[in-house]
């Protein structure tokens, strides 16, 4: 599993509750890309709709611009693929309110594409300072058995 896209603010703005794999249901030429690594997920977050799950927000650069179909939007909503009881289960964290489904990574697993989702909660700015605080105190320590 090597990781293709990740979501590096994830970890700081949210607190992850639970995690799932979904695969994504994508064109070829996002496919390319997304092994290219010419994708972003900022800002994105997934949203249950007649009960299918959709990325939405994610930007995936064309692989080839020059190649690509005029037609083609880098923003799309694309179709997440699980199974029901997972959509029902995030269908149910959705409308609880203060939880958002965020995606973590995109990784390959054999040929296929995966995505990381999170249930999370946001976290205030003072639990971000927080968080910051004990990473840093954490390099710290580990600079300091390092050198010795």
């Amino acid at each position: 599993m090597t990781d293709l896209v990740k979501n590096k603010k994830v970890g700081l703005n949210y607190e992850l509750l639970s995690t799932y794999e979904a695969g994504l249901e994508l064109f070829g030429y996002e496919v390319k890309s997304l092994r290219a690594k010419n994708a972003s997920l900022e800002g994105a977050r997934v949203t249950v709709r007649g009960g299918e799950a959709y990325l939405l927000n994610a930007t995936i650069s064309p692989y080839q611009p020059l190649n690509t179909p005029d037609s083609y939007e880098p923003d799309r909503p694309r179709r997440l693929l699980l199974n029901k009881k997972e959509i029902a289960e995030l269908e149910g964290f959705e409308s609880k309110k203060g939880l958002t489904i965020v995606p973590i990574s995109v990784y390959s697993k054999g040929r296929n594409l995966k995505l990381s989702i999170a249930v999370a909660r946001g976290k205030k700015k003072h639990d971000k300072r927080e968080t910051l605080k004990k990473r840093d105190a954490k390099r710290d320590m580990e600079r300091t058995l390092k050198s010795k």
